[in-house]
């Protein structure tokens, strides 16, 4: 079957015949994942075309997959992070999505304390167990969608569920089923889907998704789980690693819609970020992230990050409030006791800083030459200069017109006689032997100890 693609002004086939591949032996793909070696990237030099959706999005995993991770979030933890996504979020609800545990009162708790809050977005999800009671508990506290786990490598059908292929496809059809029946919206997490038989498996019962979805008429969703990281995004990678091939084919040749797959990203390899942006450009409309990319082992793709790629493949923000990223890193440092790396993009207390002498004489000159951004305006953190035996008068110029808010003609420069003080002393302390950068409190101080005996500002 052939249609007509506005998009790409091409005639397309459109209708696919993808079977179940029922082997006897699991495929673990021992050429690419030889456990005793480093995981080898192969290519076939197939490529795709980029498809970004119109719509694009971030879900959030912070309070279910993020929690797993760590010490559990109290309730009022949740529900203020949950009030901090929906102002990040903005008012056309950029981060769609929230996904929640049911296991326990407290998780169940923290649910009802966000659903009073009344927010359209983030619209909160679930995670919960594949049976008909936890269906059933879904339906009783008023959501209408919950992720299912179904996985989908060998590694996981034969190796942890001792199933085959077969009995595994129609035992997760026969759960979405359940969830049909009770009125929910089944997410079907494939997990370790960058170990899978793609079109052995993955496309065949992505496939019978589309099936269902058409027969219900409910948009049954899958969310692409890159479960260990393996996923990349080099043109003409082969599957089960290339990400561009895996969303490609879930929207061409399983026919699922861009707005019903989600990406959801580990960073074992350094990837995540990538690999989400890349599953955004070849056709998925949902990216899922934790806050501060907390999660298992190295982490899930950082919400915080994909803020800024939405902005950078968007041209514009969409009414999402970066600010508040600054107020999430702060509660979890001073409310959470979580302690972000201090050189993490966006949040780490040194992301905007420089110590380099020579990359302070360019801030202070013009701070565009050393500063990604308007970090000011958009994060509540304008371009900072560490103090350390390498600044320079430069640098401690910046320092003293950030700290003391001095403007235009109030401004310092290096040749200052205060700034030369300054430095004199910053000299004479490395000189003796210090180890480390100077302290804010250290050098006003000392500038108090200068105004108190007469010297200069």
């Amino acid at each position: 079957m052939i249609k007509f693609n506005n998009r790409t002004n091409l005639m397309e086939a459109i209708e696919f015949n993808y079977l179940l591949n029922d082997v006897k032996d699991p495929n673990l793909y021992r050429d690419v994942y030889p456990y005793d070696e480093i995981p080898k990237v192969t290519f076939n030099h197939t490529r795709v075309p980029i498809r970004m959706p119109d719509d694009i999005f971030i879900t959030d995993t912070s309070f279910r997959d993020g929690q797993q991770s760590r010490a559990p979030y109290t309730v009022d933890q949740m529900v203020t992070l949950y009030e901090m996504l929906h102002r990040l979020g903005g008012p056309q609800g950029k981060i769609r999505q929230s996904e929640f545990f049911l296991y326990s009162k407290k998780d169940r708790e923290a649910v009802y304390r966000c659903l009073e809050l009344d927010y359209e977005f983030p619209e909160i999800t679930a995670w919960i167990r594949a049976n008909k009671d936890d269906f059933q508990l879904v339906h009783e506290m008023g959501l209408k969608e919950t992720g299912i786990l179904v996985s989908c490598s060998d590694y996981h059908i034969f190796k942890k569920l001792k199933m085959t292929r077969k009995e595994a496809f129609d035992h997760y059809l026969g759960i979405v089923k359940q969830a049909l029946e009770v009125g929910i919206i089944p997410r079907c997490h494939l997990e370790d889907i960058t170990r899978a038989d793609f079109y052995g498996f993955v496309v065949p019962f992505a496939m019978a998704l589309k099936s269902l979805s058409n027969e219900s008429g409910v948009p049954i969703k899958v969310r692409a789980c890159d479960t260990m990281g393996y996923g990349v995004t080099y043109p003409g990678a082969a599957l089960p690693r290339s990400v561009q091939g895996i969303i490609f084919g879930l929207n061409h040749h399983a026919q699922i819609p861009s707005e019903q797959i989600e990406w959801h990203g580990h960073n074992d390899f350094y990837k995540a970020v990538n690999n989400s942006s890349n599953a955004w450009l070849y056709g998925a409309s949902g990216v899922n992230c934790t806050m501060l990319g907390i999660g298992e082992r190295t982490g899930n793709t950082p919400l915080e990050a994909m803020v800024f790629e939405y902005a950078q493949l968007k041209g514009t923000l969409d009414g999402m409030d970066p600010t508040v990223i600054t107020e999430i890193a702060s509660y979890y440092e001073h409310e959470i006791g979580y302690k972000v790396a201090s050189n993490t993009p966006f949040v780490g207390k040194n992301f905007n800083v420089t110590r380099a002498g020579i990359h302070a004489d360019g801030l202070l000159k013009n701070e565009e030459i050393y500063n990604i951004f308007d970090t000011d305006k958009f994060l509540n953190r304008p371009p900072l200069v560490s103090i350390s035996a390498h600044s320079g008068l430069a640098g401690i110029a910046h320092w003293v017109n950030n700290y003391y808010q001095l403007k235009e003609e109030e401004a310092v420069d290096k040749n200052s006689a205060l700034v030369c003080r300054l430095k004199r002393f910053v000299d004479q302390e490395f000189e003796q032997g210090r180890i480390g950068i100077m302290s804010d409190e250290e050098l006003a101080n000392y500038v108090e100890f200068l105004k108190s005996n007469g010297g200069v500002l």
